[in-house]
């Protein structure tokens, strides 16, 4: 009868474990099957269709040694973070996924000084939207001389805290006045 009683507190002993072994497993699945909802993964927006925005897709000429206001809306469900400018030529007609339509191009050409430029600028911290307003002046010339006048691409970059990151690509003219 005493070797039976052992037995039983042994086995209740080893239940005991396995239950509590089980009980704590299960809760570590549960709880992080519940941090899932807390991971960002929306993709910043970008929006060119806001009232006065510059440039618009297609339509807008930026003239060389004359300031612009860039106005474009940025939003992101959680924080945003950074954007970016990034200005090239379009002379041989090539594209990016990033553009919405075809713009009415002119004839394709070879480039000779072809404005170029790559910016970043930081968004203020905890904002989840921001509305770009302030004015860029692109320079004349440079020490080759006057850039080329044209189709060029303005493509926008926006990247939010997390890293996610959107682009849009507004197809716009380069002139001289």
């Amino acid at each position: 009868m005493k070797y039976n009683l052992i037995n039983f507190k042994m086995m209740k002993s080893k239940l005991r474990t396995v239950v509590l072994f089980l009980a704590v497993g299960t809760m570590a699945v549960l709880t992080s099957c519940q941090n899932d909802d807390d991971i960002d993964d929306l993709k910043p927006e970008i929006d060119i269709t806001i009232e006065d925005a510059f440039p618009a897709h297609c339509s807008d000429t930026i003239y060389f040694g004359e300031p612009f206001i860039l106005k474009v809306r940025f939003t992101d469900n959680e924080e945003l973070g950074s954007f970016s400018l990034d200005i090239h030529h379009n002379f041989d007609h090539h594209s990016h996924s990033t553009e919405f339509m075809e713009c009415e191009l002119d004839p394709e050409k070879n480039p000779v000084n072809p404005y170029t430029i790559i910016e970043e600028y930081d968004i203020p911290e905890g904002l989840e939207e921001y509305v770009t307003d302030f004015p860029i002046t692109i320079p004349s010339s440079d020490a080759s001389g006057l850039f080329d006048e044209g189709d060029y691409h303005f493509h926008i970059s926006l990247t939010d805290k997390n890293g996610w990151s959107t682009q849009v690509g507004i197809g716009i003219k380069m002139a001289h006045r």
